[in-house]
């Protein structure tokens, strides 16, 4: 059975995400945060780590390019999922009753509508959103409701009042999977390859860069720059490229030669693509009806 690191609780989205990705048979390593998962995978604690890397509304979660960065841990695959609130209560609670409503506050804001529909209501930020169903079912938050997904009612025993409170219904979480080797070549599936590039500060450096993966009709569906610590405005830049790897090993050895450094590009990863966008809380059905310690 392969263990899987999760950020947050049983029962948090990156928990769907992980059942997405790998079926039910696997065995949680549950991590309080982002560094932790990237200590749990590198120690060998766990095989694999579920990294929520982009939302659709929120953007990218900058901390964890950070870590991919900082650590030496592979990008073996990507899934994504949608996300979907819900408010959940202590059985025989009814609407009426909630008057706090506890969850991470990036759950809160994107339930801001929810709210203005309901002003007897108050937000309770809490540090995770299952782990904020768990401490409601046993009496450890102050609080009435949690917003969460219907994965964590079942898994605690809450009851649903209402889904869907989001703001937006086009809210989709990006995650990447990551190992401490990288992924077995698959030349049959639509490929993406992730990777870290450095560039001089000087003009035009990132024109030339990009321009060795244009030239290959490559396409880049991310970039993000992170700034790099100790050299203020100076930059980082990370790529997602969807192509032939052979391809895109003749760009970066372009690009090394342009840049005159071996190791100005980092490959963090060539891996499938995902092909379309999971759906929430329907790609953990498998996990209905099993005991709570068996995730």
């Amino acid at each position: 059975m392969t263990a899987v690191a999760i950020p947050g609780e049983l029962g948090s989205f990156s928990h769907t995400a992980a059942l997405a990705a790998h079926g039910p048979e696997i065995h949680l390593v549950p991590c309080v945060d982002f560094p932790e998962l990237f200590r749990t995978v590198t120690e060998g604690k766990a095989e694999h780590g579920v990294v929520p890397i982009e939302n659709s509304l929120a953007g990218s979660i900058h901390e964890n390019y950070d870590l991919l960065r900082t650590h030496s841990l592979c990008v073996v695959g990507e899934t994504e999922i949608r996300v979907r609130h819900c408010l959940i209560v202590r059985p025989a609670t009814t609407l009426e009753q909630v008057r706090r409503v506890a969850s991470h506050p990036v759950a809160l804001a994107q339930c801001r509508r929810f709210f203005a529909a309901h002003p007897t209501m108050t937000a309770v930020p809490a540090y995770d959103t299952a782990g904020s169903v768990r401490d409601l079912m046993n009496d450890r938050v102050a609080a009435d409701a949690a917003i969460a997904s219907d994965l964590a009612a079942r898994l605690y025993g809450g009851s649903v009042l209402q889904e869907g409170l989001e703001d937006d219904p086009a809210n989709f979480t990006r995650f990447l999977l990551v190992s401490r080797h990288p992924a077995p070549a698959r030349p049959d599936a639509t490929s993406k390859t992730s990777l870290v590039v450095s560039l001089a500060n000087v003009p035009g450096s990132l024109h030339r860069a990009l321009g060795s993966f244009a030239r290959r009709g490559l396409d880049l569906s991310k970039i993000e720059s992170r700034p790099i610590p100790g050299r203020p405005w100076e930059y980082v830049f990370y790529l997602d490229v969807l192509g032939d790897p052979v391809e895109i090993e003749a760009a970066l050895t372009e690009l090394r030669a342009d840049t005159g450094a071996a190791d100005s590009v980092r490959l963090l990863g060539t891996y499938a693509a995902t092909g379309t966008i999971r759906r929430a809380n329907r790609a953990d059905s498998a996990f209905a009806g099993r005991p709570l310690g068996d995730p």
